[in-house]
């Protein structure tokens, strides 16, 4: 895919995105690493509703801004994963509704905020770790994202929201969405007696890929 190609699917699923409600005002961000090792992302405090495929930000792997608008500071922890997680190619990171509701429960496992029940959770998603609480931009975010990088696709910040990983631009929205809708779920399900996925129909899940 060509790097215009890249523009437009970017600017496409950004608008996708906000019209069916995973994205409000400027919050959030998208990232997709080109082919030549540099990243184009969504600019500071842009709606996903209103992009434009030639003022999207470029930077290096490093966090230079080569071109376009100004980068969200956000840019630098979608580097630290690209850094120490070389299969994902794209992430997207929502404040979407249920999710971030979920990010601001106190009694959630910080191994894995969502226990499995269905498994295109476990296939998508496998696990969500939480990452604790800290203001946005802080440089601690980046140094938590990417000691997890390495053993996970997804992470769920602390009263923030989630960040999803993907193969490519498409999955990555795709893992999202499956990720918010499970949240949903467990918000609909959480006074009920929930039939949890076992152990063994984790680990066989987790050997697959949706």
């Amino acid at each position: 895919m060509t790097e215009h190609q890249q523009r437009l699917q970017l600017v496409e699923l950004a608008k996708s995105l906000f019209d069916r409600g995973y994205a409000t005002g400027g919050a959030g961000n998208l990232s997709v690493k080109l082919e030549d090792g540099r990243v184009l992302a969504t600019p500071t405090g842009a709606s996903f509703g209103r992009l434009t495929a030639e003022t999207l930000s470029v930077v290096d792997m490093e966090g230079n801004h080569l071109a376009g608008d100004k980068p969200s500071k956000e840019v630098s922890f979608h580097l630290a994963i690209y850094q120490n997680r070389p299969q994902a190619n794209a992430i997207v990171h929502l404040h979407s509704t249920y999710l971030t509701a979920l990010s601001c429960l106190t009694d959630l496992d910080p191994a894995n905020a969502i226990k499995p029940f269905t498994p295109y959770y476990v296939m998508r998603v496998g696990q969500l770790p939480v990452v604790p609480y800290f203001n946005p931009g802080d440089p601690n975010i980046g140094v938590e994202l990417g000691r997890l990088a390495p053993n996970h696709r997804a992470y769920l910040l602390a009263n923030h929201g989630p960040v999803v990983t993907g193969s490519n631009l498409i999955e990555a929205v795709d893992n999202a969405e499956e990720l918010e809708e499970t949240a949903k779920l467990s918000f609909i399900l959480k006074s009920s007696t929930v039939a949890y996925l076992s152990n063994e129909n984790v680990r066989t899940l987790s050997s697959k890929k949706a």
